[in-house]
């Protein structure tokens, strides 16, 4: 089974920038599309980006396009999110996830196995 575990988070101020991880062990999620979400104190989770196992497709959510970019590097068994840009609007704990299905995946629906997560905190 496929373990998830997301890193990079930290304190920044607005305008600044973070890079996420998203590292699998126990095997690998070569082959599988691999998402980014969010959530936020008292909000439920959102979709952010997602990359589809070929790494040829990205999608991203509206609040984050232009942003944000989603990347994985194969090789090393890591998906990546750059932030830049970041707006106090974009703190929260992020999380990542796979499945063979990118639509899953894009829509953040039927996943299992969520890792702790990362906190991200904007600040003005």
């Amino acid at each position: 089974q496929v373990q998830l575990v997301e890193s990079g988070g930290g304190l920044v101020q607005a305008g600044g920038s973070l890079r996420l991880s998203c590292a699998a062990s126990g095997s690998t999620f070569s082959g599988n599309a691999v998402g980014w979400y969010r959530q936020a104190p008292g909000k439920q989770r959102e979709s952010v980006a997602a990359i589809s196992g070929g790494g040829a497709v990205t999608k991203y959510a509206d609040s984050v396009k232009g942003r944000f970019a989603i990347s994985r590097d194969t090789a090393k068994n890591i998906v990546y999110l750059q932030m830049n840009s970041l707006k106090l609007e974009d703190t929260a704990v992020y999380y990542c996830n796979a499945h063979s299905s990118m639509l899953q995946i894009i829509l953040g629906v039927g996943l299992s196995s969520w890792g702790q997560g990362t906190q991200v905190t904007v600040s003005s």
